[in-house]
């Protein structure tokens, strides 16, 4: 057979005709892989076929040889990725607030094309996508890759955080002034993407939504405050911030009914405090105390309840009455 422009590509067709056309239960016959490849101008005879199939095996891919007369043929049995685990990405593709519309698609067709076209069907979920509440940042990809080049490099940034409008528009926080900060990690919390960083004009850890941040520079001055993140611990950071919204962090003491006690380990972590107390659950964990922590409390509807120290619980019950007094109005 006469050898075609693609005939030094072989091996590499021969991996990609396999990876995309074939699975346990689809194999394919050495005179459909021949057809195949010829496709892409690429001769091939059958005794060449079974020298290319022993190469790739020997190389590391796993491709099972059928000789079952009836359905006998090649597939590949493992994939660097199972379907289960490309579903799972496609999932969390398409949860994360952080990532656009378009970018959505445009991962979850990249996934598509490296599994079967059996199992391609399965990955199609455009419509969750559609229907998702999503960023409109299309830069934030660019704003990730700044912050970690300056993380790598240990250089302060400069950038421009955004708000949103009554009219649905962001514009810049401030009047366009540049915040200054020193990033430390990037983190992911409440279906969003945040940056904890050292902010040197406050001498304070902040964190920052990705989605909001406009225009990265890389600066040439060296990061701050490398001392307070030699023990910081990003987890524990934002487990105690309620919607990553900032507050004082005090250790308080949770009542909690037993039944709800699995509700403050999913919120906290199992490295808190617990006793049992009068039926109870006493709970002893840092927090950042903030309306965002009251509101969860609240939303608990008296399964968790404040028990100390005292002036937490004094605020919590003057949050509540503002808002009584706000609703009666």
């Amino acid at each position: 057979m006469a050898k075609g422009i693609n005939q030094k590509l072989k091996l590499l067709y021969i991996v990609k005709i396999l990876e995309k056309k074939t699975d346990e239960d689809h194999p394919m016959s050495t005179k459909q892989l021949i057809d195949e490849l010829a496709k892409y101008e690429i001769g091939a005879e059958r005794k060449s076929i079974y020298d290319d199939i022993a190469q790739l095996i020997e190389f590391g891919y796993d491709i099972v040889t059928n000789k079952s007369k009836k359905d006998g043929g090649y597939y590949m049995a493992s994939r660097q990725f199972e379907l289960s685990e490309m579903k799972l990405l496609v999932d969390s593709i398409q949860a994360s607030k952080f990532i656009t519309v378009k970018k959505s698609r445009e991962l979850i067709a990249k996934l598509e094309d490296i599994v079967s076209e059996f199992d391609e069907a399965q990955l199609k979920r455009d419509i969750f996508v559609q229907n998702r509440v999503k960023t409109d940042n299309e830069s934030i990809y660019y704003v990730v890759n700044d912050i970690y080049a300056a993380m790598q490099n240990n250089k302060q940034i400069s950038f421009k955080y955004l708000d949103w409008t009554p009219q649905k528009e962001k514009v810049a926080r401030h009047d366009g002034q540049l915040y200054f900060v020193s990033p430390f990690a990037l983190t992911f919390k409440d279906e969003n993407y945040y940056m904890i960083a050292y902010d040197s004009s406050s001498q304070k850890i902040k964190h920052y939504r990705v989605d909001k941040i406009k225009g990265v520079s890389l600066l040439n001055e060296s990061r701050k405050g490398n001392d307070l993140f030699e023990k910081f611990d990003v987890a524990s950071y934002a487990n105690r911030s309620f919607g990553m919204y900032g507050g004082e962090v005090k250790t308080v003491t949770l009542r909690v009914q037993k039944e709800s006690i699995g509700i403050v380990i999913d919120r906290f972590g199992t490295d808190i405090n617990i006793r049992e107390e009068k039926g109870d659950c006493l709970v002893r964990t840092p927090v950042a105390i903030s309306n965002q922590f009251f509101g969860w409390i609240t939303s608990l509807g008296g399964a968790v309840l404040i028990d100390s120290p005292k002036d937490v619980k004094d605020s919590y019950l003057t949050f509540l009455k503002e808002i009584l007094d706000k609703q009666n109005k």
